[in-house]
């Protein structure tokens, strides 16, 4: 029996230490230099590296991003080969002169001064540590690097259409993340990422002429000049090194070019907000565009949560849109609405990526859906405008990837989907369904609760999908499993239809459930008069008791498409997920002239041609 007991006792703290969250550490100390002329470059990185998991770790893993961008690296093959290729990228890899070539290069990598065994393939570098990292225990890790900057074509590079000289993203040698799951080795394949929080302290020498802006906050400001101070003390030297400090992020970003503009505005809460730009693009659209990013960032500190840092840079660089760490790069020549629905897009980054920091390789829909979802609502926030529907375009785009016959569970790994298409509709427009529909099954208001709770709750952190379910479970007083499962997990569709074969004279409206994800089903019925009501039919997996059902169904009451028409809600029995066919009766016997299923469009129902009748 003694034995038996001394076994539990032990194996109890293995449980503790199991559940309880844990995330490593890096301090990044980088001094880089960038030739300007062949645009190759030199660094050195000192990095700090915490266990803070219960794990002794006898290895360590480098992302070398740069190696992907030349002829035969995966990304180029896969860029080639995918049935529908990224027109960014394509065969542009493939078609590259050696002189633009990408290049990332250790050159030496030493563990508290002793060298280390090092191997590199491609993108990933694998390095056996000379001493094992105990749990609680840190290291230092010194390396020296080289490389060249590859022309732009995917996100980093030299020279972009636009005639950026440099977009400096996945640009030095950086630590893989570990976390409860191991190691996260991902090849660069040209999609998403996961990184480790830590600061970073970054000096950058480049050429005196050129204006750089990005990560952090520039620490010596009086000797640059260039907007940021008045005056500068190094007007004779011809290169200047800018040192930024960047606390509290998991990247590092900068661009750099001799003739960026630099502006500043202020927000009411105190966030300084830099835009660099060419003189070359509508000027009067980025001015515009610094008022109205104001206005985006009082949306999402209202909504999700304050901004934690005091600087927040738009940078003109880059293929598209790309978010960073406190900062972004987009392209400029656009039209003012795509230009401020970019711009939305990326600053939405700044929570959901650079504050909740999800595996996004694992879980794209999380940051990209979740992303989607409120640049809808913060771009109609800027505009002063209030659609009953605002996510619409996100359900349109999720039908067409439903009905495409192409869809493939959102737990695929973001570089394996079969189509470029189904990666996008999926990661970006069925994860904003995700939560717009989870706004129509817990109520309108538990949902902004569970934004802001989430924020509080995983700031700093890497939240997983069952993180965010159990917020809005715990907000909600609601069971959420099914939903979890049945939208990210499968590509099971909701589809309803309804019956009105005995609608008259008997009132009795039966429904059939075609689709494989039950839902909790918004019935209502209009009459003669112009009255209408709601029978609310909640899906039994939800476990609603008496406080949830009343909570949900006083926020429908006030859903603007409900709020002045509905003049009551009727919540029937649940139906159960393995029966098809459900039927009720219609109270009274004022004369039907409509039955509509979810007459807010928020029910994803890939058909929904059969879920509303009239009558004449």
């Amino acid at each position: 029996m003694k034995k038996y007991l001394i076994l539990i006792l032990l194996f109890i703290p293995a449980l503790k230490a199991q559940a309880q969250y844990w995330q490593q550490h890096a301090e990044y100390y980088m001094d880089f230099k960038m030739d300007v002329f062949d645009f190759s470059f030199t660094g050195e990185q000192e990095l700090e590296y915490t266990n803070n998991s219960p794990d002794t770790i006898t290895k360590v893993y480098y992302h070398l991003f740069f190696n992907a961008f030349r002829p035969g690296s995966q990304m180029d093959v896969r860029s080639r080969t995918i049935r529908d290729p990224d027109r960014r990228v394509g065969s542009r890899i493939f078609e590259l002169e050696e002189k633009d070539y990408g290049e990332l290069n250790v050159l030496s990598l030493k563990q508290n001064g002793r060298s280390l065994e090092i191997s590199q393939r491609e993108t990933i570098l694998l390095a056996k540590l000379n001493k094992p990292l105990l749990p609680g225990q840190k290291t230092t890790l010194d390396m020296r690097f080289e490389g060249k900057v590859p022309k732009q074509i995917r996100r980093s590079g030299k020279m972009n259409k636009e005639g950026v000289h440099l977009t400096m993203t996945q640009w030095f040698p950086k630590l893989c993340e570990y976390d409860s799951e191991g190691w996260h080795p991902n090849p660069y394949i040209a999609r998403e990422f996961h990184g480790v929080w830590g600061n970073y302290t970054v000096d950058i020498t480049i050429d005196k002429k050129y204006v750089v802006g990005g990560t952090g906050y520039l620490m010596n400001a009086d000797e640059i000049g260039h907007g940021y101070a008045e005056k500068t003390k190094s007007k004779n030297k011809e290169t200047l090194t800018w040192r930024f400090y960047a606390p509290n992020v998991h990247d590092f970003a900068w661009a750099a070019d001799p003739e960026y503009a630099h502006d500043i505005v202020t927000s009411k809460t105190g966030v300084d907000l830099h835009f660099f730009y060419k003189p070359s693009v509508n000027v009067d659209d980025w001015k515009k565009l610094q008022n109205d990013s104001l206005k985006l960032l009082e949306y999402f500190e209202q909504n999700i949560g304050p901004y934690p840092w005091k600087q927040y840079s738009i940078i003109q660089g880059g293929d598209g849109g790309m978010e960073y760490a406190m900062c972004t790069m987009i392209t400029a020549e656009r039209p003012y609405p795509s230009l401020l629905g970019v711009t939305a897009h990326e600053m939405s980054h700044a929570w959901h990526q650079h504050l909740l920091a999800t595996n996004e390789t694992k879980h794209p829909w999380m940051d990209e859906g979740f992303t989607e979802y409120a640049t809808s609502h913060a771009v109609n926030y800027v505009n002063g405008v209030s659609p009953k529907f605002p996510n619409e375009s996100s359900y349109e785009r999720y039908y067409a990837l439903a009905n495409s016959g192409v869809e493939q569970p959102q737990t695929v790994h973001s570089d394996r989907y079969e189509f470029n298409f189904a990666y996008g509709a999926s990661s970006y427009s069925k994860g904003s369904v995700f939560m717009a529909q989870l706004g129509y099954i817990i109520g309108e208001e538990n949902l902004k609760k569970t934004i802001k709770r989430y924020y509080e709750d995983f700031k700093f952190k890497h939240p997983t999908p069952n993180d965010f379910k159990r917020v809005a479970e715990k907000v909600s007083g609601v069971e959420l499993e099914w939903y979890l499962n049945d939208w990210t997990r499968t590509t099971n569709k909701i589809d309803y239809a309804l019956d009105i074969s005995d609608v008259f004279p008997n009132r009795v409206v039966k429904i059939k459930r075609k689709g494989r994800i039950p839902m909790p089903l918004d019935v209502v019925v209009s009459f003669e008069d112009g009255s209408s009501e709601m029978y609310y039919i909640p899906n039994d997996l939800l476990y609603l008791d008496n406080s949830s059902s009343n909570m949900i169904t006083n926020q429908k009451l006030e859903h603007p498409v409900y709020k002045s028409s509905l003049s009551k809600i009727k919540t029937l029995e649940s139906w159960n997920w393995v029966t098809t066919e459900y039927s009720f009766m219609v109270d009274g016997n004022k004369k039907i002239m409509k039955i509509e299923v979810d007459p807010s469009k928020r029910l994803a129902d890939v058909n929904g041609a059969d879920n509303s009748i009239s009558f004449e």
